[in-house]
């Protein structure tokens, strides 16, 4: 299952002279700043709660190299914890009301001390009110109950952060599965847009971001697929999970409108949970693979932040909890030395450049591969492809518009040192399956 290098052309002495010749013609393509790919690497975390202890937190953020944690106001930022984890490490944090939790005065109290710290990311909507029903001024909402209170406090909270001096710079995010909705209150937008008929006011204002958790092994579609992350993370309803289009397009529950399929694909969106828990086919091996895939297949759908369910396996429920990088021990699994050696090779801490533009194909490209292209503000080029068969493997070829003078080939799933280095290269052939190769221009 690993990715092979078959040949490249100008190669060292280390193989035979290979060489290839294309009539595709490459097409410059801009590349996207590796520092916004590693800063949408998110996880949950409890961090200090629940059974995580915090210097294993910084141990393992460090380790891993995740960008921002999804919290709550239950984490207590207000306290010490957040502002060493920060500090340790640069971590960023969402900050939610998380399950039933309607205290926005405590939100933004708690907003202002990761602001000043300057760790806050974002703020979060109530989590899943189809789940935990709210009771917010008196008023009963969420789940089987109408969802006008849910509205309504997620309406307050936007307009509260917006009216914050310190806290207006600052996206809000909106609640997660508004798609079970039982009357349409308009949760369904991020703004309630004129002649929409729903129970709220036209102009209501909800969210910055549209709030996913399209966990890509879901009840609607179980076992394990080709492009199984992509498909997680697309925008229509081609979407076999819980996805965008049913909490934003038409509504799984009660099928309310939302935006149209045109309007989906550039929808600001993050996804604030997704994963998935070992399980017979789903080994740690095959959890640590998808879990790269993931982060990708998002990030290139236009999703700007993902979050993981979870960066350590809950010690405080019952079932499977096997989500986690970690164990309850903090044995990391393989999902987290994985992602170590990816945004080992990846690794981008300097100052932001504006992106250049490399010419490249990929010839005969199969559907289940897929490509990104990042650049270094070193200015070199990253050129992450990757595969999402759910069994065998694919033989592609990567065409450049000109040689490169050095080319190195990277596989996160054996290690951060390059699989071959060349000089030279002007196409590449690869043997893909399951997982991320990166090739460094």
């Amino acid at each position: 299952m690993k990715s092979t290098i078959l040949a490249l052309g100008f190669v060292t002495a280390a193989l035979p002279l290979t060489l290839f010749f294309s009539t595709d013609k490459p097409a410059p393509v801009t590349a996207i700043s590796t520092n916004d790919f590693l800063n949408s690497i998110g996880v949950n975390s409890a961090i200090s709660s629940r059974g995580e202890v915090l210097d294993k937190t910084i141990a393992a953020i460090k380790y891993t190299g995740i960008r921002w944690i999804r919290s709550g106001y239950e984490g207590n930022a207000t306290g010490q914890d957040y502002q060493t984890l920060h500090h340790e490490t640069g971590i960023k944090f969402s900050y939610g009301l998380m399950s039933g939790g309607t205290d926005l005065k405590r939100l933004l109290a708690g907003g202002r001390v990761l602001a000043n710290a300057g760790a806050l990311l974002a703020f979060e909507g109530v989590n899943e009110p189809n789940n935990w029903p709210i009771n917010y001024n008196g008023e009963k909402g969420g789940k089987d109950l109408s969802w006008q209170a849910v509205a309504k406090l997620q309406s307050d909270l936007y307009k509260a952060v917006k009216s914050d001096v310190v806290l207006n710079k600052y996206p809000v995010w909106s609640i997660s599965e508004g798609g079970a909705q039982k009357d349409s209150v308009g949760l369904q937008y991020l703004q309630i847009p004129a002649g929409a008929g729903v129970v709220m006011p036209d102009g209501t204002r909800y969210a910055d971001y549209a709030t996913c958790h399209n966990y890509f092994l879901h009840p609607s579609h179980p076992g394990l697929y080709d492009n199984q992350t992509w498909n997680a993370a697309d925008p229509g309803p081609l979407c076999k999970v819980d996805g965008l289009y049913g909490n934003y397009g038409k509504t799984w529950r009660s099928k309310f409108k939302g935006y149209t399929e045109d309007q989906l694909k550039d929808l600001p969106k993050v996804t604030t949970e997704t994963g998935a828990t070992l399980d017979g086919a789903l080994t740690e091996e095959k959890q640590g693979r998808l879990y790269l895939n993931l982060y990708l297949a998002q990030f290139k759908r236009k999703w700007s932040y993902t979050a993981i369910y979870l960066l350590r396996d809950r010690s405080d429920e019952d079932g499977n909890q096997t989500f986690g990088f970690y164990q309850k021990d903090y044995t990391p699994r393989k999902a987290a030395v994985y992602l170590h050696n990816f945004t080992t090779i990846l690794a981008d801490e300097g100052a932001e450049k504006k992106p250049g533009s490399l010419a490249y194909t990929i010839a005969n490209c199969p559907e289940t591969v897929h490509d990104l292209l990042l650049q270094n503000s070193n200015g070199k080029f990253q050129l992450v492809i990757w595969d999402e068969k759910a069994n065998g493997s694919d033989e592609v070829k990567v065409t450049l518009g000109k040689k490169a003078a050095f080319a190195k080939v990277y596989d996160p799933t054996t290690g951060v040192i390059p699989m071959a280095t060349y000089k030279n290269v002007n196409e590449v052939k690869l043997s893909l399956s399951d997982h991320p190769v990166v090739i460094e221009l």
